[in-house]
């Protein structure tokens, strides 16, 4: 059992890892030094290293953390039967856009940088077993195997992403009406009760 010590140091690590990342989104992974973090986060550059071992630690482990949290918002959006998934997948998009926009775009720059790439590999791992994982708990709702789902989770994932960084209409446009229509052919052979009506 951790102790009240143990709890605080957590707490206080969580704290300054969602304060460090934040502070990176709005300024950019090379926009800031190791003093402005610490400002960010409201204590000394000393007492950041009473939490991590470095600013590579800070990084890779924020961003780790918080893209994590962005996930289980995403998850937490989920449709609740085959008829809601229309919503879900006309309002996700642009909530994801506005939401977490920012997020994303400090995720590819820490991600793709040389220093961070296997870090990267290894987020997007766990990634792809939180995505099926997600898809297996969306199964009974729909009606559609998991199997199926878990390829058009990573489809519309990726099509919120590129959205939320770039704004790109079209592209955004054409991976949704392949997902509808994907979607509306599993429906009709893996749960033709389940409603597939598109909203107008």
């Amino acid at each position: 059992m951790r102790t009240v010590n143990e709890e605080a140091r957590r707490a206080k690590q969580t704290e300054i890892m969602e304060k460090c990342f934040d502070c990176y989104a709005e300024n950019g992974l090379n926009g800031i030094g190791i003093k402005a973090i610490a400002d960010a986060c409201g204590c000394s550059v000393a007492s950041l290293y009473q939490y991590f071992d470095n600013l590579d630690d800070i990084i890779i482990k924020s961003t780790e953390y918080c893209m994590s949290k962005v996930e289980d918002d995403f998850m937490d959006k989920a449709p609740t039967d085959a008829e809601d998934l229309w919503r879900f997948i006309d309002e996700i998009p642009c909530w994801t856009a506005e939401k977490h926009g920012k997020k994303y775009r400090l995720m590819y720059q820490v991600y793709t940088h040389p220093k961070y790439r296997e870090y990267g590999k290894k987020f997007f791992a766990g990634v792809d077993k939180r995505y099926t994982e997600y898809a297996k708990s969306l199964e009974g709702k729909l009606g559609i195997p998991h199997e199926k789902l878990t390829p058009l989770i990573f489809i519309l994932v990726r099509a919120c992403v590129h959205y939320a960084m770039f704004e790109d209409e079209f592209y955004l446009k054409s991976q949704i009406e392949v997902l509808r229509e994907a979607l509306e052919l599993f429906i009709m052979k893996y749960n033709p009760k389940g409603s597939a009506k598109e909203e107008k």
